[in-house]
């Protein structure tokens, strides 16, 4: 489920409006201080600005509601065109009003305002929009949806790629994958989310990246932080972009990791104040130490596991809510260095979601596995992921859980 479009409403009226009167104020203080103070010119002032500032709202309104406010760019471009088409209309309907007639001579005068009143205003329009009003409407966005979470239940999800048959593969053969199921499942897995209590959240549609529908490589929360995650292959890296922008859209603080570190989600399994994480072929010694460097102030203990049996840690092993750590023994380098260990009869039972302290989400093609979880107390929600697994893709891949 992506953004509603009332939150958007209402988190683009908010930050138009804040940026309007903001900008407006500003000018007339400007003013105010460029004519040694005199009292009368603020109302005079404001009064020359008051139905730019209108238009202000209403078009600013009309580009945060497309998204314009997302980055930081374009969120200055449309400060700027605003703020030129907010005065224009302004200024020249007040000319008009005063019984002047629209022609070139007007029209000349109009453009001659920005050399002065109206040029104040588009610059402190421009500053306000790539900044405050950028901030306000992200952080609005991220307030409605931790409201309307309850208890802040997220999960992000990505829709699968146009060239998902192109995903990379390092330890197994390549099928044949059917795109159009992969897409029905990948519905399936999201009503399944939704069905247990949690809001999805799309991360931006990336088309031509083949594996960014397994989001969770791209980012790592711990609480409140989003660990911005760097590929072990090259081809990956630019998945991480959207995702941090919707982190970012959630309010999390950013942390990342930096070049020659690289380290991939699926390699990080918390367990408690315990984090495992996987040294594998996609996630190298420097990954892992500044992984440790952020997550140890946050009160993590970081333990490193070597993986050289499957594609990443959480593909060979996952933990229940009480701790238990799932695993097959032929995925799991050494299965004796985990406390609580419980073999699993399925690869595929390896990996499961905690929907909640009683619940978890896992691959109907381990049966076996959800029979010995629901033996063990626990409800078990199936998803038919099968066309991801043919791309080493697990239940734990396909979403980042925000709690």
């Amino acid at each position: 489920m992506s953004v509603s479009w009332g939150r958007r409403l209402a988190s683009s009226l908010l930050a138009a409006l804040t940026v309007a009167v903001v900008t407006h104020a500003a000018s007339v203080v400007i003013f105010f201080v460029s004519q040694q103070y005199r009292a009368e010119a603020v109302a005079q002032v404001s009064d020359f600005y008051f139905l730019a500032s209108l238009f202000s709202v209403v078009l600013l309104f009309v580009f945060a509601l497309v998204g314009s406010f997302v980055r930081w760019y374009t969120a200055l471009l449309v400060g700027f065109f605003t703020g030129i088409l907010a005065c224009l209309a302004g200024t020249g309907l007040n000319t008009v009003l005063g019984g002047f007639p629209l022609d070139a001579t007007t029209i000349a005068y109009l453009w001659s305002t920005f050399l002065s009143l109206n040029g104040v205003y588009v610059l402190a329009l421009t500053v306000a929009a790539a900044t405050l009003g950028r901030a306000v409407y992200r952080r609005a966005l991220a307030f409605r949806a931790a409201q309307q979470s309850g208890e802040r239940r997220i999960a992000l999800v990505r829709m699968p790629a146009g060239n998902l048959t192109d995903g990379q593969l390092t330890h197994l053969e390549r099928t044949p994958v059917d795109t159009e199921l992969a897409d029905t499942q990948w519905d399936g897995y999201t009503s399944a989310l939704e069905a247990n209590g949690w809001t999805t959240r799309e991360v931006g549609f990336a088309d031509t990246m083949a594996d960014s529908v397994f989001v969770e490589d791209a980012l790592v929360l711990l609480g409140d932080t989003a660990i911005v995650a760097r590929a072990g292959t090259e081809s990956r890296r630019s998945e991480s972009e959207g995702a941090e922008e919707t982190a970012r859209d959630l309010g999390l603080r950013i942390e990342r990791i930096l070049s020659p570190g690289t380290l991939e989600g699926g390699d990080v399994l918390k367990v408690g104040s315990t984090i495992y994480v996987g040294r594998s072929s996609r996630t190298n010694a420097e990954g892992i130490r500044q992984f440790r460097a952020i997550a140890a102030p946050l009160g993590y203990r970081v333990v490193a596991v070597p993986v050289t049996r499957a594609l990443h840690l959480k593909s060979t092993m996952t933990a229940l809510p009480d701790g238990t750590i799932l695993g097959h023994p032929d995925l799991v380098d050494d299965p004796s260095f985990f406390p609580h260990f419980l073999a699993v009869p399925e690869r595929e039972g390896v990996a499961v979601v905690v929907l909640s302290e009683d619940t978890v989400l896992m691959s109907a093609s381990a049966p076996a596995t959800a029979a010995l979880l629901e033996d063990r107390g626990y409800t078990v929600v199936s998803a038919d992921i099968s066309e991801f697994e043919k791309l080493e893709g697990c239940v734990t891949c396909l979403s980042v859980r925000v709690r």
